[in-house]
């Protein structure tokens, strides 16, 4: 038995912060709640304790230290992006964030679905790192989103991806990819259903994929129990998405009131990525995508406060490497300067985002639950600030953290 003793714990669902913060734990589980210390006691003295945090849009697999994402491409084989993506682990569940949805890579692995393989040593405990739900590769039309000639335009034969990588054209093919993405343990399916800012594909709100095509993945997915999440920004793309089933609308910064309305009526949820408008560095981009950029980022600060109000289920996704790894409580920042309320964000990272999943183990500081949990020095719904400064990070009963 091992118990937690802080200033207070955090209520998710209420915003009440319960005084003194006291939880046991006996293994990887929450088991009790207040009352005496028993066991070991961790005293984090002035804490705050609140269950850790989550990540619905992250590609491990990506970014760090010294990547050019042009070049790597290119040039970084399967074993050097597990090594990166094992750095890049260890940040993110350093700063407090427990679980994540890898979401899918664009990148020649010979079909292997990498993400799948790093959440295995993750909870084989040979690495340190959030638990993951895997996409494998992301699934998108030739010269789409997310085939490689997203950051340049290959000459014909470089780099060409395999079906079983993710590219896959007309209703046979989707349908193999996601059958292929199943068969080697992905548990969500990535589709991109419109163009994005980073990518030389045309218009960033264009749909990609047919309706039929959409309806297909969809239709693949869902047999198996699996949801599918869709890289979308234009509206009419997103209105498609939400017709053809798709559960989760990545990005949507080009939303309007319309898909907003489609949403809410079939419960689709938004993952919105707003950081990236104000972090990512796009200074060294062609001057297309800059334009691309300097159209879309600020609707992007607009379009997930339009959402939230209208009652879209909102979860909390980075998009990281677009922002830095380990850098992920800065997602939680901007959506409250968006106009989001310090509590809602709390839950877009924690009770949303295990619905988005389907899990009812995680989310919350309750008996029973998984014993992920983080300390911060302060009330969140007073300062969401203190979730960039982590000092104590637990996940599944184990300490990563004690500052």
């Amino acid at each position: 038995m091992l118990t937690l003793k802080a200033a207070g714990l955090l209520d998710v669902d209420t915003g009440e912060i319960i005084r003194p913060g006291i939880l046991r734990i006996d293994g990887d589980r929450i088991v009790g709640i207040g009352g005496e210390p028993e066991g070991e006691v961790i005293d984090l003295g002035d804490q705050i304790l609140m269950p850790g945090l989550m990540d619905m849009e992250v590609n491990l697999l990506m970014g760090g230290r010294g990547e050019k994402p042009v070049y790597s491409t290119v040039q970084d084989d399967p074993p050097l992006r597990m090594l990166r993506a094992v750095g890049n682990s260890r940040r993110t569940l350093r700063a407090g964030f427990t679980t994540v949805r890898n979401l899918g890579l664009f990148v020649k692995t010979g079909g292997y679905l990498l993400d799948v393989a790093l959440g295995k040593a993750i909870d084989a405990g040979w690495v340190d790192g959030p638990r993951i739900v895997p996409a494998g590769h992301a699934i998108t039309p030739t010269g789409g989103h997310l085939d490689p000639t997203m950051f340049a335009a290959f000459a014909p034969g470089v780099l060409e991806l395999t079906i079983e990588e993710g590219i896959a054209n007309g209703i046979d093919e989707v349908r193999k990819a996601v059958r292929y993405q199943i068969k080697h343990g992905a548990q969500l399916i990535k589709v991109c259903v419109s163009g994005g800012v980073m990518s030389h594909t045309g218009l960033p709100g264009a749909q990609h994929y047919s309706d039929e095509e959409l309806r297909a993945i969809v239709d693949e997915a869902h047999r198996r129990g699996l949801k599918v999440a869709s890289h979308t920004h234009g509206a009419d793309a997103v209105r498609a998405a939400v017709a053809a089933g798709i559960d989760c609308i990545e990005h949507g910064f080009l939303i309007d009131d319309d898909a907003i309305d489609q949403m809410v009526q079939n419960g689709t949820f938004l993952v919105p990525t707003t950081r990236l408008a104000d972090a990512m560095d796009i200074s060294h981009a062609p001057a297309d995508l800059q334009a691309k950029a300097a159209e879309m980022f600020p609707k992007a600060r607009t379009s997930v406060l339009a959402a939230y109000k209208a009652g879209v289920k909102i979860a909390v996704g980075t998009d990281a490497p677009a922002i830095p790894h380990g850098k992920n409580a800065d997602e939680l920042v901007a959506l409250v300067d968006r106009g989001m309320p310090p509590l809602a964000v709390i839950q877009a990272a924690t009770i949303n985002a295990a619905e988005l999943i389907d899990v009812d183990d995680r989310g919350r500081l309750a008996e029973g639950l998984l014993a992920d949990i983080i300390a911060v020095p302060g009330d969140p719904t007073e300062d969401i600030t203190v979730t960039q400064n982590v000092r104590f990070v637990m996940k599944g009963g184990k300490v990563y953290v004690n500052n």
